[in-house]
């Protein structure tokens, strides 16, 4: 398992069926070890006020660890079905 339960982790792409976008940060809920694939893990995604707004299944190359030299930013959902 490369990355630890419970740790928040940044989307690399965007995933349009959840109105979810690159750089969004996620927590690992659930691994899902893969004998043929890439690991895959299961991340849930809340608002900035900590409310529960997605549940989703990545694999290890969507995602990665945030850094130091990162900084938070907030979007609005709504904005984000617009586009």
């Amino acid at each position: 398992m490369k990355f630890k339960l419970f740790s928040e982790v940044v989307l690399l792409k965007d995933f349009n069926e959840k109105k979810l976008k690159k750089g969004d940060v996620g927590t690992i809920v659930e691994y899902h070890p893969s004998n043929k694939n890439e690991n895959g893990y299961t991340l849930e995604i809340f608002n900035a006020l900590g409310d529960s707004i997605a549940i989703i299944t990545v694999s290890e190359n969507e995602i990665e660890e945030l850094k130091g030299n990162e900084l938070f930013s907030v979007r609005s959902i709504e904005a984000a079905q617009l586009k």
